[in-house]
């Protein structure tokens, strides 16, 4: 019989120096080796019976093939806690057999206990976890399920009791499920909120928050604690907000979790933003959506040697994924770049990135200050927040360096604006800023279960175009919802751009101190395709849908 560690390698859920560390942990504790990779978060349930059927022939149920509880008898002689202890759930009895789903269907004892007990022949098959308890939970009843004094009595201001229940085993296996989950599901952020009754837990995922567990309430101080110490925070500070970062290994893959704690009138919310250290890969370019005239013009911007360039949009919108993959562009041993970031989100090779520390008096100004001594080409300042740090990144500018930034606006335009209300001086304005690219995120419509229509008039005035000059409504696609997108009816994101190009005309107009509408007009007149322009013609493409693109942009 070939080894479960290799299947799994042969799958590429996991490498050999994860089955090497698990071997290493099995002699202490003599686990079998896919609970140790599980628990390790390494593996999802899915994966591990996937592989132990592959290995065994044991047929499997999980997922759709998981039988309905409705249909399913109560077996008397079985009680729910022996049960739930065993990880057994009683699918079918006959005069001489009963057919049961077992998380481990090679534990013989138990096997054999249940043959004695029933005077049956036990037939068992792979089952997950997770599936099994659920199951458990509707057959039995909710009341009975919910256990919310497996943990006992939680005294929250007992710190010992708390560094004692956050490395039970149930709530390190709860928090290592969460994060797995999450991973597999492509979710950027996990939000765990404790409320009056009930602990909620959240992902983000494609930019919309899903609910997707409430464990009982009892266990929040607990699974809180355990994050905390996970992410050497202070778990008796709970006063004050507290910043952390945890660093895994999660499904195969190299993860960072940047842990932020707050508190709230019910206890402590805690959001992990999930950074996979993997997808720096995925920094390219070319592949974040331009369209082939922006992608052309914004190239021109971004291989000139002075200048500043501005990425605009709200909190979420990219603007961090778009300045990383400008400066793997032009990251060449020719060229010396130096980031100031709150935080360092990804580790950019080559690239000397300083962490902003306000603490100890690294602020973006500051740091900025000090990168100029450092004989930079090219500065990354993660974002523009005051005058000091603008005026700084402009004498850079001046100085022979090209300075790529972030500033918060609805719009490109809006970017010259916001320079003006900071107390920037319009000279400076118009001598250094070379370009602004705003953005922001639509997701893309799932393949498997897309539905075509024909365009309405609606959409149409919606985008402000004029129905009776666009000619025939094209066919585009809506969202219908299926399991490959968690029935949200899109899959992953792509960004929609405005790029504002600054010529010789909009720097004499910045020196007359325009409003937005102004300098939006000229640009429209020259050629700019504003963002929901831009979205428009991903719907037309087949991207996104009218919907998707309407909910992220604003009125024009």
């Amino acid at each position: 019989m070939k080894k479960l560690g290799e299947i799994l390698i042969e799958k590429g859920k996991v490498e050999k120096t994860d089955i090497d560390r698990a071997l290493i942990l099995q002699k202490d504790n003599g686990q079998k080796i896919g609970k140790i990779l599980l628990s390790l978060g390494y593996i999802t349930e899915k994966d591990l019976v996937e592989a132990l059927q592959e290995q065994t022939g044991v047929k499997a149920y999980f997922g759709e093939n998981f039988p309905d509880v409705e249909n399913i008898a109560k077996i008397e002689d079985l009680s729910y806690e022996f049960l739930k202890n065993k990880l057994i759930f009683p699918l079918k009895k006959t005069e001489t057999t009963l057919e049961v789903i077992m998380d481990d269907p090679f534990d013989y004892e138990t096997i054999a206990s249940l043959e004695t007990l029933l005077n049956l022949d036990i037939i068992a098959y792979l089952g997950v976890e997770s599936e099994i308890l659920d199951a458990l939970k509707k057959l039995y009843g909710e009341e009975k399920a919910i256990d919310e004094g497996v943990l006992g009595e939680i005294d929250e201001d007992n710190i010992e009791q708390l560094k004692d229940l956050a490395s039970e085993a149930p709530v390190i296996r709860l928090v290592n499920q969460m994060i797995s989950k999450a991973v597999e599901m492509k979710a950027s952020d996990i939000h765990v909120e404790p409320f009056e009754k009930v602990l909620r837990i959240r992902f983000r995922i494609d930019g919309v928050l899903h609910d997707v567990d409430n464990p009982p309430r009892s266990i929040a101080p607990a699974v809180i604690s355990r994050i905390k110490i996970m992410s050497k925070l202070d778990i008796a500070e709970k006063r004050i907000p507290q910043d952390g970062r945890i660093n895994l290994r999660v499904l195969g893959k190299e993860i960072d979790l940047r842990v932020s704690t707050v508190p709230t009138l019910h206890g402590e919310s805690v959001v992990m933003r999930i950074l996979d250290k993997g997808s720096i890969k995925l920094f390219d370019l070319g592949k974040l959506g331009f369209p082939p005239d922006t992608y052309k013009q914004f190239e021109t911007l971004i291989k000139k040697p002075h200048g500043i360039i501005l990425v605009t949009g709200p909190t979420g919108s990219g603007k961090t994924t778009t300045l990383y993959a400008v400066l793997n562009r032009l990251n060449s041993p020719e060229k010396k770049i130096i980031t100031v970031e709150d935080p360092v989100e990804y580790q950019l090779e080559g690239v000397n990135q300083i962490h902003v520390n306000p603490q100890v008096g690294l602020t973006f100004a500051s740091g900025l200050r000090t990168i100029l001594r450092q004989d930079p080409d090219i500065i990354l300042v993660g974002e523009i927040r005051d005058k000091e740090t603008a005026e700084i990144a402009i004498q850079a500018s001046l100085t022979g360096h090209l300075v790529l930034s972030t500033l918060h606006t609805n719009d490109a335009c809006g970017a010259v604006t916001r320079l003006l209300d900071m107390g920037v001086e319009d000279y400076l304005i118009s001598s250094t800023l070379i370009g602004v690219l705003a953005q922001r995120l639509v997701r893309v419509v799932c393949k498997k279960c897309r539905k075509k229509i024909r365009l309405k008039k609606e959409h149409l005035l919606d985008f402000g175009i004029d129905p009776e000059k666009f000619g025939e409504l094209p066919e585009v696609y809506t969202a219908e919802g299926c399991k490959e997108c968690n029935f949200t009816g899109y899959v992953g994101r792509i960004a929609i751009f405005e790029l504002f190009m600054i010529d010789e005309n909009v720097r004499k107009m910045i020196l007359e101190k325009p409003d937005t509408p102004k300098l939006k007009a000229y640009a429209k007149k020259m050629g700019m395709r504003s963002l929901r322009e831009d979205g428009f013609l991903k719907v037309i493409q087949g991207i996104t849908t009218p919907e998707e693109v309407l909910r992220v942009t604003q009125e024009e």
